[in-house]
C-alpha cells in the first residue's frame, strides 16, 4: 500500500445491492468494522428492478448446475422467513413478504406437455407441487384467461418486495455502524507484493457525507477526500453483472461474470389489489402481486450486454403475453419500465467463497436468484470469513 493509504477495515465489501448489503449487515453482528462500496445509488442495480419472487420450486431448471442452485434456493428459502423477521425488527421497515404460492401456467397443447414433464421433474425431486386442471386454476385465481390448459402449483414458493428489502437492510446497517459509501468507483484491487493476498480497494476520491467512526471492532475514521486506496483485512465481491470486470487481479484469478439485460414493468391497479394473489408465472414472463394493487410484469431475457434502454418491442412481448392470460392487465397503469442486469456466469449458478487469492471471496453470479439467494449467500460468506471449518466449499461456475 501507497501513502496515501489512510484507512484500516476489517472489512470491505463491494457491491450495494442485495447481497452485498446483506454481507454487511451480517459481519457487522458478528463484530467486524465493516465498509461497503457501490458505484451508484445503493441497491440501484439488479436489485432495485427485480420482482422478487422466492421460488426455487418454480425456478428449477435440468441439469447438474439447475441441482446445485435448487439446493441452495431450498436452503435460502427456508431462511427468508426469519430473515424478514429480523429485518423487520432491526429496521422497523415491512419488507412485503407474501406467502402465497406460485402459479406456473400453459396456454396451448405444447406448453401442457411441457409442464406435465416439469410436473414429474419436481416430483422426481422430492419438490411439493400440484398438478392443476385449468378449472382448478381459475378457481384459485378467478382473472386467468379461459383458455388457459393446465397449471402447476407451487405452494411453498413465495415473493418479497426487493426495494423495501433494501431499504430495511440499509437501515439495519446504519444502525450497526456499516460505513456506507454509494457513488464510489472502485478502481480495482490492491495486492501484496508478491500478488498472492488481496489487502486493500483503491476508490476515488471523492468522499461525500457524514463519515463516523466504524465502532469498537476498530478502524481509522476517513477523512473527506483524503483517501484513494483502504486497507481491508478481507474484501468480498458482490458486484452483481460489473463483477466480472474488477481491475487489479492477476490473469486466472476473476471470475466469468456477464449482463444478461432484463426489461421489466411495473403496473398498478387504480381499484386496489385483488387481481391476483399468487405469483403467476408463464413462457417468458411472470406477474408479481405486491398485494397492495401493485404488479410486477416481466422479464425479457437478453445477451445484449449493458444495453440500457427499454425497447418498444420488448414492452410490446410483455403485455401481450401478459394479457393473453390475464386479461384484465389491460386495465392497470403503466407506473414504470426499468432495464437490469441479471450476473449471469457460464452455468448460471452463482459464484459463493473463497477466490484464488487470499484475502478475497466472492458473492456473485446470482443470475435470477439475487433475493432468494441473499440470507444465505450472506450466511455463507460470514462462515467463510470467520474460519468455519464446517463450512461449505465454495461453489463456483468454470
Amino acid at each position: 500500500m501507497g501513502e496515501d493509504s489512510c484507512s484500516t477495515v476489517d472489512l470491505a465489501v463491494l457491491g450495494g445491492g442485495i447481497v452485498g448489503l446483506s454481507v454487511a449487515w451480517r459481519a457487522r453482528l458478528l463484530g467486524m468494522s465493516v465498509l461497503l462500496l457501490e458505484r451508484d445509488e445503493l441497491g440501484s442495480g439488479a436489485t432495485h428492478v427485480a420482482a422478487g419472487m422466492l421460488a426455487p420450486v418454480a425456478e428449477v431448471e435440468f441439469g447438474e448446475a439447475g441441482r446445485r442452485v435448487l439446493e441452495l434456493g431450498v436452503r435460502s428459502a427456508g431462511l427468508w422467513p426469519d430473515f424478514a423477521a429480523e429485518l423487520e425488527q432491526a429496521s422497523g421497515i415491512d419488507v412485503g413478504l407474501r406467502r402465497v404460492g406460485t402459479l406456473v401456467v400453459a396456454r396451448d397443447e405444447d406448453e401442457a406437455r411441457e409442464l406435465e414433464r416439469q410436473l414429474a421433474f419436481r416430483e422426481s425431486l422430492g419438490l411439493r407441487a400440484l398438478r392443476l386442471r385449468a378449472s382448478e386454476a381459475r378457481e384459485r385465481e378467478p382473472a386467468l384467461a379461459p383458455t388457459v390448459r393446465l397449471a402447476l402449483e407451487a405452494p411453498d414458493d413465495h415473493s418479497v418486495d426487493p426495494r423495501r428489502v433494501v431499504a430495511a437492510v440499509r437501515r439495519a446497517c446504519e444502525l450497526e455502524g456499516v460505513l456506507l459509501g454509494d457513488h464510489r468507483h472502485v478502481h480495482g484491487l490492491e495486492l501484496d507484493a508478491d500478488a498472492k493476498r488481496v489487502v486493500g480497494v483503491r476508490v476515488s476520491r471523492q468522499w461525500a457525507g457524514d463519515v463516523e467512526e466504524i465502532g469498537s471492532a476498530g478502524g481509522d475514521v476517513l477523512e473527506d477526500g483524503a483517501c484513494e486506496s483502504i486497507y481491508a483485512r478481507d474484501v468480498v465481491v458482490a458486484m452483481g453483472a460489473w463483477s466480472g470486470g474488477l481491475a487489479g487481479l492477476p490473469e486466472g484469478a476473476g471470475v466469468p461474470v456477464r449482463p444478461v439485460k432484463g426489461q421489466i414493468m411495473r403496473l398498478r391497479d387504480p381499484a386496489g389489489p385483488g387481481l391476483l394473489q399468487r405469483v403467476l408465472r408463464f413462457e417468458g414472463g411472470y406477474l408479481v402481486p405486491r398485494g397492495d394493487g401493485r404488479y410486477v410484469l416481466g422479464a425479457t431475457m437478453e445477451e445484449r450486454g449493458f444495453e440500457p434502454f427499454a425497447t418498444a418491442g420488448g414492452v410490446y412481448e410483455l403485455l401481450r403475453d401478459g394479457r393473453e392470460l390475464v386479461p384484465g392487465i389491460s386495465e392497470l397503469r403503466i407506473e414504470e419500465l426499468g432495464v437490469g442486469y441479471r450476473p449471469g456466469t457460464p452455468d448460471n449458478a452463482p459464484v459463493i467463497g473463497p477466490g484464488a487469492l487470499e484475502g478475497l471471496t466472492w458473492a456473485t453470479g446470482h443470475h435470477r436468484n439475487g433475493i432468494l439467494l441473499a440470507p444465505l449467500t450472506a450466511e455463507l460468506v460470514t462462515r467463510s470469513l470467520l474460519g468455519d471449518e464446517t463450512r461449505h466449499e465454495p461453489i463456483s461456475s468454470s
